[in-house]
């Protein structure tokens, strides 16, 4: 359950900003989730919910959430493959010797300021 953190310094730095650029209200918050963060969505949006209440500019503020697809490498022929669907094996050489790219991430991408 670490989406309570997440949501929590997510909210921190946006009124963090909002102090800094003398803003008086946010409409949302976009965040960026990688597929294999071990964020779970919909426990940040319920979180975010709960949490926006108890701040200054985001009571009303929206979270909206894209997925970073994750992507993995191989170091044997050098192709990346969806992380999802073929895990550490790579599809077209069936090599171990494999890392992810990305997807494990997650971004504040963007803040819309009213």
């Amino acid at each position: 359950m670490h989406e309570l953190g997440t949501i929590n310094y997510v909210i921190d730095t946006v009124e963090d900003l909002c102090v800094e650029n003398s803003l008086t209200q946010v409409g949302s918050v976009t965040l960026e989730v990688g597929e294999v963060s071990g964020i779970i969505p919909q426990f940040l949006e319920e979180y975010w919910l709960y949490a926006r209440e108890k701040t200054k500019f985001l009571k009303e503020a929206e979270l909206k959430i894209e997925p970073i697809e994750a992507i993995t490498y191989c170091e044997n022929c050098q192709k990346t493959y969806p992380t999802m669907k073929y895990a550490k094996i790579c599809p077209y050489c069936g090599s171990g010797q494999t890392y992810l790219l990305r997807g494990n991430e997650y971004i504040i991408k963007e803040i819309e300021a009213m």
